[in-house]
This record gives structure tokens, C-alpha cells and sequence, in this order.
């Protein structure tokens, strides 16, 4: 039973750090995407619709870094030596299943946070660099 409910606050934890860094996604990376397409207004119109979205990308160093110690614990959750599945095959079978998608969500979110964080600390640096080169 305890490996059971361990194997669910792993799947719980990473399915949080997926929402986290999704968090980040939609705070920094979308607005800068949108508006280098051209599409402000579609900001405007979601910072309307969400006004929360601004005090969120006000606070971004403190949602990067907790999204980004929820993905580290994740992945420690997951990754950590000493971890064994049931001997019973067919619980052996839904333990296996459930480690690929953790890992699969791990990496997805992991992948989307670094998206963001290109987004929000990277992209600007960079730009300017570039303009300077040029």
C-alpha cells in the first residue's frame, strides 16, 4: 500500500510541475510570442480578459523558480536510485506504464519551461546582442 501511494504523489508532483511550467509558458513566452508576430492586441485582449497574467509576469523570477524546484524534485522523485516496481506482473506492468508517462511529463514540462525561460530572460539579451553584431 505505502508503494502505492508513493508511486501517486510521484504523478501527483509531476503533474504539478507540469501545470508550474505551463505557468511559466503562459506568463512570459506567449505574450513575447504573440507580440513578434505582430498580434499586441491579442495581449491586450488577454491581459483584459486575465488580468492576473500581468501580476504573474510581474513575479516571474519567483514563478521560474518554484516551477523549476518542482521539476527538480520531480525528476529526483522519479530518477532516484532504489526505486523498485511490484513483483506482481500485473502490477509490475501498470508501474512500468506509469514511470514512462511520468518520465514523458517530466520532460514535456521540463521542455516548456525552458521554453519560458528562453522567453523571458534569453530572448532580449540576445536580440540586442544580435543588433549590435549587425
Amino acid at each position: 500500500m505505502n508503494e502505492a501511494r508513493a508511486r501517486l504523489r510521484e504523478a501527483a508532483i509531476t503533474f504539478v510541475s507540469l501545470l508550474g511550467s505551463t505557468g511559466t509558458l503562459v506568463c512570459c513566452a506567449l505574450p513575447i510570442l504573440l507580440v513578434t508576430l505582430g498580434l499586441g492586441s491579442a495581449v491586450v485582449g488577454l491581459t483584459g480578459a486575465f488580468p492576473w497574467l500581468i501580476t504573474l509576469s510581474q513575479l516571474k523570477a519567483w514563478v521560474f523558480a518554484a516551477s523549476g524546484g518542482m521539476l527538480a524534485l520531480s525528476g529526483w522523485l522519479i530518477y532516484r536510485s532504489g526505486r523498485q516496481c511490484p513483483a506482481d506482473p500485473a502490477l509490475a506492468a501498470m508501474c512500468a506504464r506509469a514511470d514512462r508517462w511520468n518520465r514523458r511529463i517530466l520532460i514535456l514540462a521540463a521542455g516548456i519551461w525552458l521554453l519560458g525561460f528562453f522567453a523571458a530572460y534569453l530572448l532580449l539579451p540576445l536580440t540586442r546582442l544580435f543588433e549590435l553584431a549587425g
